[in-house]
């Protein structure tokens, strides 16, 4: 039986200082690679390891799983190891590669998960808030009355539960995003905006939704990360 390992990508294309050295040996050992996107894929790999021979290897795109499954399953069986790459961060979080890492455990698989950056616990991190209670919970609804329900419901639920509310958005509307959460939430809710995580160009910061009204960032298309705690 073959192994799988989660492989770790960078959050800003060219920035490899964050990547453990440890990467380097586990791409060596395999020779199938199921990938979100194969030509990011292999980009990233000759950063890694500039000698690679990308033809050399097998390359599957995860945007089927319900296709590139049983030829998962089957490599795995006949000893091949397999590397998980997703687009950015780590393999299984806010990923399609959680599905294949399900089938993997299904058959009795190893699965190795390796160290790299993640946008959702960095920003966390460094956002002061709760880290002892949080929940990601993806992408809110995109149609304002929906998002704006959404956002209360979180909010009421952080101020119960004394909790973390973590989620993302389309790099193309999170000025929007952030608008609404300032015109939705209370003025005293903390509302951390990371931005271009690892990158130069990296901000963190947590106010209050009253005072992200005052000075609006400007966050279009670039990555970013939204955390909300609301004062019990």
């Amino acid at each position: 039986m073959g192994t799988v390992y989660l492989i770790p990508t960078v959050l800003s294309e060219g920035v490899n200082a964050p990547l453990p050295a440890y990467l380097l040996d586990a791409v060596k050992a395999c020779s199938v690679f199921f990938v979100e996107d194969e030509r990011t894929a292999r980009r990233y790999l000759k950063s890694l390891w500039r000698e690679m021979v990308i033809d050399d290897q097998q390359w599957f795109i995860m945007k089927k799983i319900e296709e590139v499954g049983a030829p998962f399953k089957r490599l795995l069986g006949e000893g091949k190891n397999i590397a998980i790459i997703s687009d950015a961060g780590c393999p299984g979080v806010a990923d399609p590669g959680q599905k294949l890492v399900a089938l993997a455990q299904e058959i009795g698989a190893t699965v190795k998960p390796l160290v790299g950056p993640n946008s959702i616990l960095l920003a966390l991190m460094a956002s002061g808030m709760n880290g002892q209670q949080f929940q990601f919970v993806g992408y809110l609804p995109i149609t304002l009355a929906e998002r704006a329900t959404a956002i209360k419901a979180l909010e009421a639920e952080s101020k119960t539960k004394n909790c973390t509310q973590i989620f993302i958005e389309t790099p193309y509307r999170n000025n929007q995003l952030l608008e609404t959460l300032t015109k939705t939430c209370q003025s005293q809710t903390r509302i951390c905006v990371a931005v271009d995580l690892t990158a130069a160009t990296e901000s963190v910061q947590t106010k209050t939704a009253n005072e992200w009204k005052k000075a609006m960032p400007e966050l279009h298309k670039r990555p970013a990360i939204f955390l909300l705690q609301a004062i019990p």
